[in-house]
């Protein structure tokens, strides 16, 4: 189980740094554009961070009232050695929770009334425990990071483009301009799609580094596993959908197209089933 969990958490840093690359990388094609201007890098870099910085301090408070969440007064008893989260429920019939917070003391965790009504005690103990791994591990911090990349990636594209059409330095020679403006093009196109790939695979990741956490936690997968079945016999697709907050949930909350399975925020649930049932038989 620890082996799982340091592996998964050695693969979720190389993917962030993929992320900050990416950024550099548009930071200094926007420099080229404009006669190897270094301070248009810097101030790429600089308004990245600051926009990651806000999109960050914002985000939890914003999960919460997209997702229609109502506090409720209950006492869950954590067994993490974290503080007590604050416990809302969703008034949802599809089974799904999710948990949000930039740290462990500010962490809430939210549940469907269709998730209490379907699961037993060790089914509910094994999400409740996935969602607390995700508090645990910071995955929440990680998760509004990497969207507020994705942002920052999507607005600089958006910019390079019209630069690339615009812009530029117009005192090199033509075919320099033509190649960059090729350039430019090319990278403003493909730049928010690696993004949002580069987001999708980290969220993933954490999805299995909460599941191994979980199941660390009850010293027992099969509730962690038998909740992942039932989920996926009824579906977590829920009534009011919004996919800036899909990434959160133990399930993905949001409708199954074919074509649009490369761009889930959640690995299969198959997938999960079986990394569980391998951490059991190497326990």
């Amino acid at each position: 189980m620890y082996s799982q969990i340091a592996a998964n958490k050695r693969k979720s840093y190389l993917i962030m740094s993929v992320f900050v690359l990416l950024i550099f990388a548009i930071g200094f094609l926007f420099s080229k554009i404009y006669g190897n201007n270094l301070s248009i890098f810097y101030f790429v870099a600089g308004f990245s961070l600051i926009y990651t910085l806000i999109a960050y301090h914002s985000g939890s408070r914003l999960s919460l009232s997209l997702n229609q969440a109502k506090e409720i007064i209950e006492n869950l008893s954590i067994t993490d050695g974290l503080p007590m989260p604050r416990v809302f429920i969703i008034n949802d019939p599809a089974p799904n929770a999710f948990a949000t917070g930039k740290s462990p003391d500010k962490a809430a965790v939210c549940a469907t009334s269709g998730l209490l009504e379907i699961m037993n005690d060790n089914e509910l103990q094994g999400v409740f425990a996935h969602e607390m791994g995700h508090v645990k591990n910071y995955d929440i911090r990680v998760a509004m990071i990497a969207f507020a990349l994705t942002a920052v990636i999507s607005i600089l594209a958006d910019i390079l483009i019209r630069m690339s059409f615009f812009g530029g330095d117009r005192r090199s020679n033509g075919e320099n301009n033509q190649i960059l403006l090729v350039v430019g093009i090319i990278a403003a196109i493909l730049a928010p799609i690696i993004a949002t790939l580069i987001q999708l695979a980290v969220t993933r990741k954490r999805e299995y580094l909460a599941d191994a956490t979980g199941a660390l936690t009850t010293r027992y997968p099969e509730g962690l596993i038998s909740a992942l079945e039932k989920i996926k016999q009824t579906g977590g697709v829920l009534k009011h959908q919004n996919t800036a907050t899909a990434h959160f949930f133990f399930a993905n909350p949001l409708k199954n197209h074919s074509v649009t399975n490369l761009f889930s925020t959640h690995p299969p649930i198959d997938d999960r089933i079986k990394r569980l049932r391998d951490m059991g038989a190497n326990a």
